[in-house]
């Protein structure tokens, strides 16, 4: 089943700056909001947005206070997150939807909100996988990652094809919803109420910081649960950051096909989405097509909402 799409944005809507989990540089904050303010937005700051708890942005109750508040507000369009880091699993079973369903707006982010998207997908309401405050910031260097996301939140729908084939790929075609983010965090809700439900969906995993064995142990997991037997489709984003480990004798890409074995499902590796320059902004809960040759791949929405 489709997600439900909140309104694509307008000129002069506003949209709510927080930040659910790790501390950010209030000078971001206020550079995103400028930012925001030229592309002929509002943006309306949380309270705690530029707070620092140790590494969060605030204590769990202020975090939630901002991210409820900007839920439940009529008047807000969407919601920007200030940046990843960690602090959104502490929240995440917290959030009340009830107000929210009446007037569902676009949450943004990606790493560590990969569990917030989680809980807006189970809830039924499509979000934004794209970068943060910091990109935003400094619109200017990262055009190439902030300028899709202008786009698409005010309705342009962009299809993604990927020049750069990769030897891994699987050739292929499918249709599924769109579901995954962050692998850590994917990994992180295994057995809870935000674990992925995997059957006929498009999986999409990235990572940053993490050695090849956790990455290893990750994946097994994911396998373990089932998730690689009922996905009609996988993604696999950018892996950045990745400390060698001679004694791990498989590449990512070689650790990926291991664990999905003789499936025949369309793979596609390398995908622009992560933490890299250029991260591509996706709409989890999307019904999309992956579709994977010899010589192109791509992925497209199935139909505009």
């Amino acid at each position: 089943v489709d997600c439900i799409f909140p309104q694509f944005l307008k000129s002069k809507d506003k949209i709510a700056v927080v930040s659910p989990s790790g501390a950010v540089d209030p000078e971001i904050i206020d550079q995103a909001c400028h930012t925001l303010i030229s592309w002929g937005l509002v943006p309306v700051m949380g309270a705690y947005a530029k707070n620092r708890f140790g590494r969060f942005s605030g204590t769990d109750e202020q975090r939630l206070y901002d991210l409820q508040c900007a839920m439940d507000d009529d008047s807000i369009s969407a919601i920007l997150c200030g940046r990843g880091g960690y602090g959104a699993m502490r929240i995440v079973d917290k959030l009340d939807f009830s107000r929210f369903a009446r007037h569902p707006k676009w949450l943004i982010g990606f790493s560590d909100i990969t569990a917030l998207h989680a809980n807006f997908t189970k809830h039924g309401f499509a979000s934004i996988h794209g970068v943060m405050a910091k990109a935003i910031a400094h619109e200017k260097e990262n055009t190439v990652s902030v300028d899709p996301l202008r786009e698409l939140l005010f309705g342009k729908l962009p299809s993604y094809p990927i020049k750069n084939i990769s030897t891994y790929n699987r050739q292929g075609t499918a249709t599924g919803q769109l579901v995954g983010g962050n692998l850590s965090l994917l990994y992180g809700m295994q057995a809870s109420d935000f674990a992925i439900k995997a059957r006929g969906k498009i999986l999409l995993i990235e990572d940053i910081s993490e050695r090849m064995y956790h990455i290893d142990r990750m994946i097994q997991s994911l396998r373990l649960a089932g998730v690689f037997d009922r996905i009609s489709g996988l993604i696999v984003g950018q892996f950045t950051d990745i400390e060698p480990d001679s004694s791990m004798d498989k590449t990512i890409e070689e650790i990926v096909l291991s664990a999905v074995g003789d499936r025949k499902i369309p793979i596609v590796f390398d995908f622009p989405v992560g933490h890299v320059a250029n991260n591509q902004p996706l709409i989890l809960g999307a019904a999309v097509k992956l579709k994977v040759s010899k010589k192109a791949a791509f992925v497209a929405y199935e139909k505009n909402p």
